[in-house]
């Protein structure tokens, strides 16, 4: 009978993704994911009580998303990819081995550290278990979601300060621009800025990595999904980082304006304290109008392409 036929036959998520190939896959990263449980569970903790890194605990659950929405261009008949699994399933077990190394030498990690390394390694073993298993064809369909993961690893400490010094001296840059077109009087040294009747200081929370951080996931997931050529995608993420700057600079510069013409105590104000989200919010601003340019940039050029086939079927 064919309703009872076609019940019979497997759906094509579990005949690809979990065929047999599939299946091994995922018992090795099942192992993986043990052999990792105290660093993935401390890693999960510091994640709830960070305010930069809580969206650590998304990125697994966006990546299988995307993974969901391939699930109809995977080809696992394909030959797996062994001979790229050398470098990451190398790079992996050179990061334990590092690590215990330093650690018997003295070293005392910081416990961001100390997660990057155990979070790199982990991915690292995930990544050439995915080489072994599946084809290169693949590879490529599942390139992005699983790239994404690496979104799933704390900035090492020197890495983070690098980021907020470039975007706590970006933005002091930007907010005496805005300062001077502004017509405010104002005197610069270095992250400090004095104002009349107030001084203002540039500190490294200032920088607003977080709200950067967001607004370049965004960006790449937003490429990704909606945009379809690859300078397109490019131009997107990187509009993040002016606009990140931009959006400090205003900041910098309302909190300023507000000292001198209302009271120096809105430096204590919730614009300061608390106005983070309010400016993330202003910024999404042009990059949604920049993201929609983009895709009618795209359709505007595919229908100036059409053109000349109907013109000849005419």
């Amino acid at each position: 009978m064919p309703g009872i036929s076609s019940k019979l036959h497997p759906h094509p998520l579990w005949s690809g993704v979990f065929g047999p190939r599939g299946k091994v896959l995922a018992v090795w990263a099942l192992v993986l994911v043990i052999s990792f449980g105290r660093p993935l569970f401390d890693l999960t903790q510091f994640a709830l009580h960070s305010s930069l890194y809580s969206h650590i605990l998304l990125i697994p659950f966006i990546s299988l998303y995307l993974l969901w929405l391939q699930r109809g261009n995977l080809a696992l008949e394909s030959r797996p990819a062994r001979g790229l699994a050398a470098l990451p399933l190398l790079a992996g077990l050179a990061m334990l081995v590092g690590y215990w190394m330093a650690v018997r030498s003295g070293w005392k990690p910081k416990t961001e550290d100390y997660l990057a390394l155990m979070t790199l390694s982990f991915l690292s073993f995930l990544a050439g278990g995915t080489c072994l298993f599946l084809g290169r064809k693949t590879l490529r369909t599942v390139a992005f979601p699983a790239a994404f993961l690496v979104f799933m690893v704390p900035f090492p400490v020197f890495l983070l300060e690098g980021i907020e010094s470039f975007f706590q001296r970006g933005s002091a840059e930007a907010a005496q621009a805005l300062f001077t077109l502004s017509g405010m009087p104002v005197f610069r040294q270095g992250m400090s800025f004095q104002l009349p009747g107030f001084s203002l200081q540039v500190a490294p929370e200032c920088s607003g990595i977080h709200s950067s951080l967001v607004l370049f996931i965004t960006s790449l997931l937003a490429g990704y999904l909606l945009l379809n050529s690859p300078w397109k995608r490019a131009v997107l993420v990187l509009a993040v980082v002016p606009l990140a700057l931009l959006r400090n600079g205003i900041r910098i510069v309302t909190i300023g304006q507000l000292c001198v013409h209302v009271s120096p105590d809105m430096i204590n104000s919730y614009i300061h304290r608390k106005g983070g989200p309010i400016f993330f919010a202003l910024s999404l601003i042009p990059f949604f109008l920049l993201l929609l340019f983009l895709r009618r940039l795209g359709s505007r050029t595919n229908s100036k392409a059409n053109v000349p086939s109907q013109l000849k079927e005419s």
